[in-house]
């Protein structure tokens, strides 16, 4: 099987970025719609601040997906919003897993998955390697012993 065109990598990674910022955008704006009563039902009682914090976080991300790209700029916002909404899910994961048990987990997990797919897939190669040699080259520079 041959490798999908670049035409189709970014196709497939729209379609992923729209649809996963749908998903953020409705769970983040949910958890200040939700009565407070009703977000800290159930096994674990996250604080209000924390799962309004996590609300923000959410919303952002989702316009961190989409935004750069449609506006073609900041552009490099777009890997690091899906590399937080990352982190966000291992969180999700790791609480579902505690308090519901690994069969729940497998939404949060997939979500997180594809944040991952993302943020690797929208990275920018061309600037990767140049900024590990100049790293590299300022750290040459850097005397051995300081007297």
């Amino acid at each position: 099987m041959s490798r999908p065109s670049a035409r189709t990598t970014n196709r497939l990674l729209w379609a992923a970025q729209i649809v996963v910022a749908l998903l953020f955008i409705f769970a983040g704006s949910m958890k200040f719609i939700m009565p407070a009563a009703k977000l800290q039902q159930g096994p674990v009682v996250l604080p209000i601040a924390f799962i309004h914090f996590i609300g923000v976080c959410e919303c952002l991300g989702a316009l961190g997906l989409v935004l750069p790209g449609v506006l073609r700029f900041q552009t490099w916002l777009t890997p690091l919003a899906a590399a937080g909404l990352t982190i966000i899910m291992i969180g999700a994961t790791v609480v579902t897993v505690l308090a519901m048990g690994a069969a729940a987990a497998i939404l949060p997990a997939v979500v997180g998955t594809i944040t991952v797919v993302i943020a690797l897939g929208r990275r920018d190669r061309r600037d990767a390697g140049t900024s590990l040699r100049s790293l590299a080259l300022a750290a040459s520079h850097i005397p051995r012993r300081v007297i």
